[in-house]
């Protein structure tokens, strides 16, 4: 059912595209700037694949959803039933879900956690629950969208950083790269003169990001509610937002180093535009990054979404479209043939602001402190009967090489 629909959507958003491109064409071909109608007509287009893209999401969260909640049930019929054997009801029911549990004052808090590294590919493999909760199978389901919710909002981890994942939350320090060896020529005989690559330390800590909010005991009584996905919706936005924001742009100084403060300028936008970019600085921006960074499998784009949709007006000297749409569903869009993502964090473009980021994503580290603890409290707004809810993230990002790994386009400062 979902697979059907989210190809219809994903015909609808080529759809929308092909229109949007008709219409720059025409205004190509005249010679001319979009007219007023045609602009709208544009936007209009531009709008329909933004929106496209969220319902995209929202049904493949909600696919996920159900597969995740069918494997733990799965998983729990073989923990407690061996081949050929009938488990009674009330034994089988005794394997909850964690959130269950939680929900019913059964246990007080999750701590979810991946047994590997996160990624992209790896946030499923969770460990089982901490001490309190016993060694019960556990549905993964709340922890994929609370997570899913996190990367949402932070583009960074879309694009495929590398994941530091630790059991405590001391200091860990990292090689940076700050210049490499030179060689040089040299007379027969002569001495060679030393150059030696130039390495410093990133110290990557545990910043603590937290959300708290509180549910009726209405709403956690009323079982057509789709509570779960409610509430890791809630926390997962929550702590994507205010993490994201610092992985974007965070000082260094008692938060995460941004990737765009670690970044340098691969290209400076010309005088006059109000900060706008061309085809052209995009072009150079891409080749700024030498080729090892450049063809690296982790190479994005990344901006904001409203810049993306300025980069769909642009193409090359060829009059192709430098922005090409995914084909295919789950797979993301391309520019200039590498992948390429929005956060909402990235600057929009502006005089001196940094608004597009191109480059290898590998060379961003971030430091996640086990999983993301899940806790609850029916004592804390007790005289209002709500329950309250809370969830902590203890992190760290920083750029690692900052030899051009990552370079930004930077709008002229007149």
């Amino acid at each position: 059912m979902f697979d059907s629909y989210i190809k219809r959507l994903h015909e609808e958003r080529s759809a929308a595209w092909e229109q949007a491109k008709a219409t720059l064409d025409t205004a190509e071909a005249d010679k001319r700037d979009l007219s007023a109608e045609e602009d709208k007509t544009f936007r209009a287009a531009n709008d329909a694949i933004v929106e496209k893209d969220a319902k995209i999401a929202e049904l493949r969260a909600i696919a996920q959803r159900e597969h995740d909640a069918d494997e733990a049930r799965s998983a729990a019929e073989r923990f407690v039933r061996p081949a050929g054997d009938v488990v009674a009801s009330d034994q089988a029911h005794d394997f909850r879900s964690d959130f269950e549990k939680l929900k019913n004052r059964e246990i007080r808090s999750i701590d979810v956690r991946a047994d590997k590294p996160l990624s992209m590919a790896e946030f499923r493999a969770l460990s089982k629950l901490a001490a309190g909760a016993g060694g019960n199978t556990v549905s993964t389901s709340f922890y994929n969208q609370l997570v899913a919710h996190l990367i949402e909002v932070s583009g960074v981890m879309m694009t495929g950083p590398t994941v530091l994942t630790t059991a405590g939350g001391e200091s860990i320090q990292i090689p940076k790269t700050t210049a490499h060896s030179a060689g040089t020529l040299t007379a027969e005989a002569a001495v060679i003169a030393a150059s030696d690559p130039a390495f410093g330390l990133v110290t990557l800590g545990a910043f603590k990001y937290a959300t708290l909010f509180q549910v009726s005991n209405e709403l956690l009584d009323d079982s057509g509610v789709d509570l779960e996905g409610y509430l890791s919706m809630q926390a997962g936005r929550a702590l994507g937002n205010s993490f994201g924001v610092h992985l974007i742009t965070g000082s260094g100084a008692a938060q995460p180093s941004g990737a765009v403060t670690g970044a340098t300028v691969g290209v400076t936008g010309g005088a006059g535009v109000t900060g706008a970019f061309t085809s052209d600085n995009l072009i150079d921006l891409y080749f700024s990054v030498i080729a090892p960074y450049r063809n690296s499998p982790s190479a994005a784009w990344l901006m904001k979404d409203s810049t993306l949709g300025t980069v769909r007006k642009l193409k090359d000297t060829t009059g192709q479209y430098l922005w090409q749409p995914s084909l295919q569903v789950g797979v993301p869009d391309t520019l200039l043939g590498k992948p390429v993502y929005t956060d909402p964090n990235v600057a929009a473009p502006a005089l001196s602001a940094k608004s597009v980021i191109f480059g290898d994503w590998s060379q961003y580290f971030v430091r996640m402190v086990g999983g993301i603890r899940f806790e609850r409290s029916d004592d804390f707004a007790f005289s209002s009967d709500l329950v309250t809810f809370r969830a902590i993230l203890r992190g760290d990002g920083a750029l690692v090489d900052l030899t051009g790994a990552l370079k930004v386009f930077q709008g002229n400062a007149a």
